[in-house]
């Protein structure tokens, strides 16, 4: 039997059925601020807890991200789409998003979003992944509300990329 790779099309079908959440990954490296909604993103262990979250190759976050010690990464609910279009919407190249939304500091500067819930990870290492960079997280602050009913990647289909996948 030959393997061949499949093409994006042909995977589309199997995943494009799958309606997981999105999460708003924020962050800073010190001198920058940056923020992207993500679609991949999953616990990866549970004792010790362990989260990976994957930034898009094209995306502002991405070089951020990499000289950053944190990543903050909120859980949106489903009356959240606002959030979702501003991070997922615009690109950090062309627009301040915390100009146009309520944040506060988080741990070491980490921008932590109004409302949201969220875990705050220090990040224990990245690597590529295809067209995204996994960061695999240490959990270390859990913040904002309860989390209801997550947002959606389904909820989300009429953003418009903020840049090219």
């Amino acid at each position: 039997m030959h393997l061949d790779p499949l093409t994006s099309e042909q995977f589309d079908l199997f995943v494009g059925g799958l309606d997981t959440p999105v999460y708003v990954v924020t962050t800073t490296d010190g001198t920058e601020l940056s923020g992207c909604l993500v679609g991949f993103a999953t616990q990866t262990s549970i004792d010790p807890p362990r989260m990976l979250v994957c930034l898009s190759d094209k995306n502002h976050t991405l070089r951020v991200a990499l000289g950053a010690e944190l990543l903050a990464v909120h859980r949106l609910d489903e009356d959240e789409h606002g959030l979702a279009e501003l991070f997922g919407g615009e690109s950090g190249d062309r627009t301040d998003k915390f100009a146009r939304c309520a944040w506060r500091p988080g741990p070491a500067g980490v921008p932590l979003l109004h409302g949201a819930a969220v875990v705050v990870g220090r990040v224990l290492e990245h690597r590529p992944l295809g067209d995204h960079v996994g960061f695999l997280l240490e959990p270390v602050a859990l913040g904002g509300r309860s989390p209801g009913r997550p947002l959606t990647l389904g909820d989300v289909e009429d953003v418009e990329p903020g840049h090219r996948a």
